[in-house]
């Protein structure tokens, strides 16, 4: 145990591994690849135990890799922030000494060759072909979002790569390892308004790092058009989410039944309705408002797709037991 005034570099050395890995963001692929695991179980029929421990395997791989390379690819930025607002924003990994860059960067690799290793696994022993080619692309996305030659994070269009990966390559990687099915209708139908979620998320995410990001030099939707433009963006972003699966349930009502699409949309909505509460508070440099806009942004995404996946676990185990009743009646008969 540890007192929480305590600094992060002062904490023994397990905490403060701990307090590196920000283990509350992990839900932003968690969630996702949840929602992946549900739907490859929901065409195929039935649970593969295999494929959800290679799913889930493969995702806190790639959180490990992400979370702790991303902090040592923005040190440059990180000690800018630090210098510029010293007593605003909790302490940054490597700047405030919490771990040194040498241990993020070898900790950060061996996780990157774990996410491969574990689709190779996947592709080996389910089988999945092309599991281990999918997680050596979740790898390159994330490679090509912070470091050279693209580094997409400091040129611009970031935040759509991130959009791949939260809203695409996580949910496809993990219905894939469930079901075997490379493509599931259902996963097809539910992506769009989950791309929408992941791009508000995305953009919402350099809300807090504005100046800093436009003095280091790093081009994200906040840098270039200011702080009242991105939360405009990431509150239609997250009606638009809201909107895309009311559409595809009235479209498609046999692969998202209006009875899962419903929860979701309204669960979403009210907590975007909040959201905007929050939204004019959470103005450029305004760190506590902006970390309170950002939570209910948080339950918005993770709320709204939480409940399409557990809607869709439930309808299926109902359809089920609907069908061992009746099959139970017939033979009674």
């Amino acid at each position: 145990m540890h007192h929480p005034n305590v600094h992060p570099a002062l904490r023994p050395l397990p905490q403060r591994w701990l307090y590196a890995l920000k283990l509350a963001g992990w839900p932003k692929l968690l969630v996702p690849a949840v929602l992946g695991q549900v739907l490859g179980a929901v065409s195929s029929g039935e649970v593969c135990w295999a494929g959800l421990a290679i799913g889930l395997g493969f995702t806190v791989c790639q959180l490990l890799y992400i979370v702790l390379l991303n902090d040592w690819g923005d040190v440059e930025v990180d000690t800018l922030k630090r210098r510029m607002f010293p007593s605003s924003g909790s302490p940054k990994t490597i700047p405030d000494g919490v771990l040194h860059a040498q241990s993020l960067w070898l900790a950060g690799v061996g996780a990157a060759v774990m996410a491969i290793a574990v689709g190779l696994c996947g592709e080996l022993t389910l089988p999945r072909p092309g599991l281990m080619l999918g997680a050596v692309g979740c790898v390159t996305l994330f490679w090509s979002y912070t470091f050279p030659p693209l580094r997409l994070n400091y040129r611009g269009g970031g935040e759509f790569l991130e959009m791949l990966g939260v809203g695409l390559a996580i949910p496809w990687f993990n219905a894939y390892a469930q079901g075997g099915e490379l493509f599931p209708e259902p996963l097809v139908v539910v992506m769009p308004g989950l791309w929408m979620l992941a791009l508000a998320s995305a953009i919402a995410s350099g809300l807090a790092d504005e100046q800093s990001d436009r003095r280091g030099g790093k081009v994200t939707y906040v840098s270039e058009y200011g702080n009242s433009a991105a939360r405009a963006a990431v509150e239609n972003l997250v009606i638009a989410g809201a909107l895309l699966w009311s559409f595809a349930s009235r479209l498609a009502p046999d692969l998202l039944p209006p009875i899962i699409a419903t929860p979701a949309v309204v669960v979403t909505l009210l907590c975007w309705r909040e959201l905007v509460a929050h939204s004019a508070r959470a103005g450029t440099n305004q760190f506590a408002a902006i970390r309170r806009y950002k939570q209910w942004l948080r339950r918005a995404i993770w709320g709204g797709t939480l409940t399409v996946a557990i809607g869709f676990a439930l309808f299926e185990l109902l359809a089920r037991l609907g069908q061992a009743l009746a099959s139970g009646v017939g033979g009674c008969g």
